[in-house]
């Protein structure tokens, strides 16, 4: 997949092999604004070597300043008409979540998206957070690039040391030498553990990788409400002192704000925006607002063996699936079937998924602010918007019981009881919580 989108890219953006002159492209003679060897001129290159070779000097130096010439090389900038690109990943939501692919989940932002452009159901993972992104941002193989498993599990052999080599430039660097404005929001789970924190090194932070501008936190996932967040290199604190701040409005009010400081100072400059929430990732943490309005929905009350019916004839419909397609049998040997489980049981699955799909939606619509400021802004037409639903599929790391604090997952306890974990049945999703979900 990510071969054919960088293709895909280069065509859009035109760039193309041209024969190269003194370091600029033949093409860019065409494409050059204002006077060349004065400070406002510029010019696009073939992008056949980044960064791009100097010119050679076209002034004239004598002994006199008086009687020498200036001369600026010309500013970088992208062919003439290249598209803005906003780069839209989730994290761990499945081929069933949205309802823009047949699931149940209001995502208005992603069915505006899909119905004015193209649905792909074919996309290869390599289900697993930063071997995925890898691949994303640099167009190569995962293991070509380090991320053979994710950053935390990298060892010290080749394809597997979480380093993404020099050589192996992302889509930031790329495009920031071809005269982009390249930014990246969300998450960072591409920067090696062992640099992961606020003394660096920074040569593999975004800002390290081509992406001018970084807002976003560093690793696996992150507390909505209170997370471990860099603008850049430093830490910042923006929640402090504002109950019920969230990083999935917190996030968009900031890229909302980049885009409209770009704008006022250069707003013919095309963008990159990778924009990367934290959302479906655990903990699941949407506001209240969002959990009532999902649980007034009642999406999740029939239970899950009939969602999943449900969602697999919602596909059929739109064609995502085709229609000869058989449903596999539901694992009983590992969930039970909804109809065998208590009330209580029930009713806190349901509780856990009303959470979830909160997230989805949320998410979703601080998406859709994003992408109706580039509207109002009256560039959409000229942006290309590639939205992934969620870079693996849904995450089944909550077991079959689902848990209060994903974190007691990683120290070895599986499976909380339904009855302890309902003490926290009226806070899941809060800042007294670091849920997930049933596997269910």
């Amino acid at each position: 997949m990510c071969p054919k989108l960088y293709r895909r890219l280069a065509c859009a953006l035109g760039l193309t092999t041209v024969t190269a002159l003194g370091g600029m492209a033949n093409a860019a003679e065409v494409q050059s604004t204002g006077t060349l060897g004065s400070p406002g001129a510029t010019t696009a290159i073939d992008g056949k070597q980044l960064p791009a070779p100097d010119p050679k000097f076209g002034g004239v130096i004598t002994d006199d300043a008086l009687q020498s010439k200036p001369w600026w090389a010309p500013r970088i900038v992208p062919p003439k008409g290249a598209p803005n690109i906003l780069l839209i990943i989730t994290d761990d939501a499945g081929f069933g979540v949205p309802s823009t692919f047949g699931g149940v989940i209001p995502t208005p932002t992603m069915d505006r998206i899909a119905n004015d452009g193209l649905r792909y159901n074919n996309i290869h993972s390599t289900a697993l957070c930063s071997p995925t992104r890898a691949a994303l941002i640099t167009g190569r193989n995962h293991h070509s690039v380090g991320f053979g498993v994710i950053s935390e599990q990298s060892t010290g052999f080749p394809g597997y040391n979480s380093i993404i080599p020099e050589d192996k430039a992302t889509i930031g660097r790329i495009l920031r030498d071809n005269g982009y404005a390249t930014s990246w929001f969300g998450k960072d789970h591409n920067t090696p553990a062992f640099a992961a924190s606020s003394i660096g090194p920074f040569d593999r932070w975004p800002t390290g990788m081509g992406f001018e501008y970084f807002y976003g936190f560093v690793g696996g996932d992150a507390n909505q409400w209170q997370p471990n967040l860099f603008r850049n290199t430093t830490q910042i604190y923006p929640f402090e002192g504002k109950p019920g701040w969230n990083l999935v409005t917190g996030m968009a009010d900031d890229a909302i704000e980049y885009l409209s400081r770009l704008n006022q100072t250069s707003p013919d400059r095309p963008f990159f925006m990778k924009y990367a929430p934290g959302a479906t990732h655990a903990p699941h943490h949407p506001t209240k607002e969002w959990v009532d309005k999902i649980g007034s929905m009642h999406l999740f009350d029939q239970g899950w063996n009939k969602l999943r019916e449900q969602i697999f004839e919602n596909q059929k419909r739109l064609g995502v699936i085709p229609q000869d397609t058989k449903l596999e049998a539901w694992p009983t040997q590992i969930i039970k079937n909804w109809d065998d489980l208590t009330p209580q049981d029930q009713k806190l699955f349901i509780r856990q998924a009303d959470v979830f799909a909160a997230y989805v939606g949320y998410s979703d619509h601080e998406i859709g602010r994003v992408i109706q400021t580039i509207d109002d802004m009256g560039k959409l037409d000229n942006t290309l918007v590639i939205y992934i639903n969620g870079d693996n599929g849904t995450s089944a790391e909550g077991g079959p019981l689902g848990t209060p604090n994903e974190v007691a997952f990683f120290n070895g306890i599986n499976e909380m009881p339904t009855d302890v974990q309902m003490k926290w049945y009226d806070v899941w999703g809060t800042e007294q919580t670091y849920n997930h979900m049933s596997a269910g």
